[in-house]
């Protein structure tokens, strides 16, 4: 945590007065929020106008707007594209948004971003990209370091969506590294909800003393699109506990796979539990797996795949659905 330490010490001090309005915010290009951008963002992001507070948007390539507070800063990489976002020790109760999106064929991004979040510190994260062409295959690739104080609480949302024709290719290969010191949580929702033709999502953490980490996934494929996760969690320190839950819905003719590792190398606990429903011709695979190397590690991992109940569709139809309907129903409610 030396680099977070050096952050406390050089950057903070330097921060500006709070701008929470729009017009305050530093405007990098020309840039207006409608249409397409608009619906892009209320899709990952759930917000439908400029947030209030620290937030970042990036749209082809490149940050479109920016603002930092007292309290968050937001500072542009040199050395690479990309973001650092420092979080004062001892702030409860704020946000911070970081969306990214596409809105042009032929767009190939990468962006690196670290997170460095003072201890005490309590925050929601809200991140995510939304891809559309009709033309050219686009792509965004994006790695999100963590670096957590201690007694901390962070949540962070993360989804990603694609829209446009589904012939042409909509690319996301999300990297995230989480490191946490002691007495902290860490939530992280993730959600693929459709319309991304091809995805590989990687996960990895290092978790010490009384600290907790919770995943939670859910993916829906159709067509011919193909998604892959990868969880890797190190369980260092003595109690700390992980969870991984992930929920995934394939249709058509779509492929999942799902890859997941938890390392108990003190006492902790730790539990994966992955459920799929298959319907159509699609195919997953699912692979948890954990290794102790304590004695007193508590390791469990648990995997089910398979169809709609024939009772769930039946009972939904007695009420008035017909088939596509019903399955809907269910599958929405599954993945909420």
């Amino acid at each position: 945590m030396k680099n977070l330490k050096k952050y406390n010490e050089n950057k903070f001090a330097k921060s500006s007065d709070e701008k929470n309005d729009f017009k305050n915010a530093e405007k990098i290009s020309d840039f207006s929020l409608d249409g397409i951008k608009l619906e892009l963002l209320s899709k990952i992001t759930d917000i439908h106008s400029i947030p209030h507070g620290a937030f970042n948007l990036r749209e082809n390539g490149k940050t479109v707007l920016r603002n930092s507070t007292t309290d968050i800063e937001i500072i542009p990489k040199k050395e690479k594209s990309g973001i650092d976002i420092i979080i004062k020790p001892n702030i409860v109760g704020k946000s911070i948004h970081i969306p990214v999106i596409i809105t042009d064929g032929g767009i190939s991004d990468l962006v690196y971003n670290d997170f460095y979040v003072g201890d005490n510190s309590d925050v929601l994260i809200v991140a995510g990209c939304g891809i559309h062409t009709d033309s050219l295959k686009s792509e965004h690739n994006g790695t999100h370091n963590f670096h957590i104080g201690k007694n901390c609480k962070v949540k962070y949302i993360e989804k990603h969506f694609g829209m446009g024709k589904l012939d042409i290719e909509k690319v996301l290969n999300p990297v995230t590294n989480i490191e946490m010191q002691e007495n902290s949580v860490f939530i992280m929702e993730t959600t693929q909800i459709g319309g991304v033709s091809e995805s590989v999502r990687q996960t990895s953490a290092k978790i010490f003393n009384n600290s907790k980490l919770i995943i939670k996934e859910k993916i829906l494929t159709t067509e011919s699109q193909r998604a892959k996760t990868e969880f890797n969690v190190d369980c260092v320190g003595e109690n700390s506990r992980v969870e991984v839950i992930s929920r995934s819905v394939a249709k058509n003719d779509s492929y999942q796979e799902f890859v997941s590792f938890i390392n108990g190398k003190n006492k902790c606990y730790g539990r994966i539990e992955c459920d799929g429903i298959i319907l159509d011709n699609a195919k997953i695979k699912s692979s948890p797996s954990v290794f102790a190397e304590n004695i007193n590690a508590n390791l469990s991992h648990e995997a089910q795949i398979g169809k709609i109940a024939s009772e769930q569709l039946i009972k939904l139809q007695t009420l008035g659905l017909n088939l596509k309907e019903a399955e809907s129903l269910i599958i929405n409610g599954y993945l909420q």
